[in-house]
């Protein structure tokens, strides 16, 4: 589960990398002031994709530790060092034990799994992640969207002035 953790936050960051590099390049090249509607919303859309992939690919390197630090065997391995968050020592005395762990893509997270059926985030994955992705690949789509209805406006536009001409 390590490397795949792993690779999901390379193929991210390369992924956020081609968005910035398109990005910019949008922008650069028509210019803020001179660029249409579409050209500015896809220049934006992509900025905004690169932003929610870097964050998740952040998000997915701090599961990548908790999981290391879970899998890491030996002594003291019982239970999972990730899943000794404040008050585990309280629940393991009830008899409520830590059983598993699992990690949630969606959203990004690192969850135990207890004895009773129960389960909690462990909080390695920072507050802030989960909530900027969100925001970012809304406002992506957005734009993305924002962009296509745009183009398809001016498109039809030209298209009536060309039959009426």
């Amino acid at each position: 589960m390590f490397l795949l953790i792993l690779l999901f936050a390379v193929v991210a960051v390369i992924v956020a990398v081609g968005l910035c590099g398109y990005g910019g390049r949008t922008l650069s090249d028509h210019g803020l002031r001179r660029a249409g509607a579409p050209a500015v919303l896809r220049g934006v859309a992509a900025l905004a994709g690169a932003g929610a992939c870097a964050l998740y690919a952040w998000g997915l390197l701090a599961v990548c530790g908790a999981v290391m630090t879970a899998e890491d065997g030996g002594t003291d391995s019982s239970p999972p060092r990730s899943c000794r968050t404040a008050g585990w020592s309280e629940r393991h005395q009830q008899g409520i034990e830590i059983v598993d762990y699992k990690v949630t893509y969606v959203p990004l997270g690192f969850v135990c799994e207890t004895s009773d059926g129960g389960s909690y985030d462990n909080g390695d994955v920072p507050g802030y992640v989960n909530p900027a992705v969100l925001g970012l690949g809304l406002t992506a789509a957005g734009g993305a969207i924002g962009s296509g209805y745009a183009s398809e406006l001016r498109a039809r536009a030209e298209s009536r002035r060309g039959r009426a001409g």
